[in-house]
């Protein structure tokens, strides 16, 4: 199977199965297809794009952005991510720029004063 440009490959796919929800023999429903599934939210996520703009071979992008939601507040992705940070092998690790995006207020570079996130003005 050809991997596309922001989907897992056979070897990244075999590292994280056993930790997802919805397998055989997991209680409630099992999931259709949890790599086509994760491969769709991977192509979200790297490449910038809305929900909206989610290809049609990964599914209807509603059923896809509801699935991540209830995995993030789940807890799939925290147990997912601790596993492959655990692996001292693991080749790829990825810091998103969103992690240190600032606007440049956020910088409080210009002068006035300054207010606490709580409302109270810092004292000089």
């Amino acid at each position: 199977m050809a991997v596309g440009r922001y989907e897992l490959s056979d070897a990244q796919w075999l590292k994280i199965v056993s930790l997802l929800p919805g397998k055989i023999g997991d209680p409630g429903r099992s999931g259709s297809d949890n790599r086509l599934f994760i491969n769709g939210c991977l192509w979200v996520l790297r490449s910038g794009a809305h929900w909206r703009d989610l290809p049609e071979r990964y599914g209807k992008w509603k059923t896809v952005h509801k699935r991540f939601s209830r995995w993030c507040h789940a807890g799939v992705w925290e147990r997912v991510f601790d596993a492959l940070t655990a692996d001292r092998n693991n080749q790829y690790l990825m810091i998103d720029s969103t992690i240190i995006r600032a606007h440049q207020q956020a910088a409080s570079g210009k002068g006035g004063p300054r207010i606490r996130r709580w409302g109270v003005p810092e004292a000089d």
